[in-house]
């Protein structure tokens, strides 16, 4: 199975997390392994995954779970990188798998949830919905900033759920996984303001569970951010 890469985001330090589109059936797919994938995968470390490869994982399994139905277990050792997407291509693999919506893209079981400050985000209940994964062409120009805990937050909206979302993109972050990088952010920024056509590759997380919540949901988060004045852009 071959995918391009359009999901790449961090984990906790050391691991990452890559997705992409099946060229075949314009599906999404991650491949999983088991535990979690290192960031020795990624391509500045020798590895397939980067933004915009083409990436054949070799066999893969079918271990998909709801909202998780993108899972494919992969071995690591077989997965190669075997091209690259032009920018323009991309642009278009990017737009073809876009749906207007949130609930479109997750299905309607996702609740829109008013968080503590007045902000608001969506989760999906443990077993339901109908994708972790998509891309989204937002209603307004989405807002990204880093709040006063130096935590990089995106304000976006599909016109019906306007959310405050955390953002996971790889390419932000220091090798810590954990600082924004602060000159990537502000330029980034600075092209949004410029009203630069932008796609978001959307996400659920894994169960988790927030202090005083009786149980674990699925978390809306915002795991890339693709621009279209230079659609395959890297970290410097």
């Amino acid at each position: 199975m071959r995918i391009i890469v359009n999901h790449l985001t961090r984990m906790e330090r050391g691991y990452i997390c890559a997705a992409g589109v099946n060229p075949d059936n314009w599906t999404h797919v991650r491949p999983v392994v088991r535990g979690r994938v290192s960031e020795k995968m990624l391509a500045r470390n020798g590895g397939p995954f980067d933004i915009g490869a083409v990436v054949e994982l070799g066999h893969t399994v079918d271990i998909g779970q709801a909202p998780s139905l993108e899972d494919r277990s992969f071995n690591p050792e077989s997965a190669v990188r075997v091209d690259d997407v032009l920018p323009d291509d991309f642009w278009i693999v990017l737009r073809a798998v876009c749906k207007k919506t949130l609930r479109k893209t997750f299905g309607s079981d996702l609740q829109h949830t008013e968080l503590s400050g007045g902000f608001h985000t969506c989760t999906l209940e443990l077993g339901k919905g109908i994708a972790s994964l998509g891309c989204l062409i937002p209603m307004k120009m989405p807002l990204l900033y880093v709040n006063d805990r130096g935590r990089l937050r995106i304000s976006v909206s599909d016109g019906e759920l306007p959310c405050t979302l955390p953002v996971t993109d790889l390419r932000l972050y220091e090798a810590d996984h954990e600082t924004p990088r602060q000159k990537v952010v502000a330029d980034i920024v600075k092209r949004l303001a410029r009203g630069v056509d932008v796609i978001l590759g959307v996400g659920v997380g894994r169960p988790y569970q927030k202090r005083g919540d009786p149980v674990a949901k699925h978390w809306l988060q915002v795991n890339n951010i693709h621009l279209r004045d230079n659609p395959l852009w890297k970290a410097p």
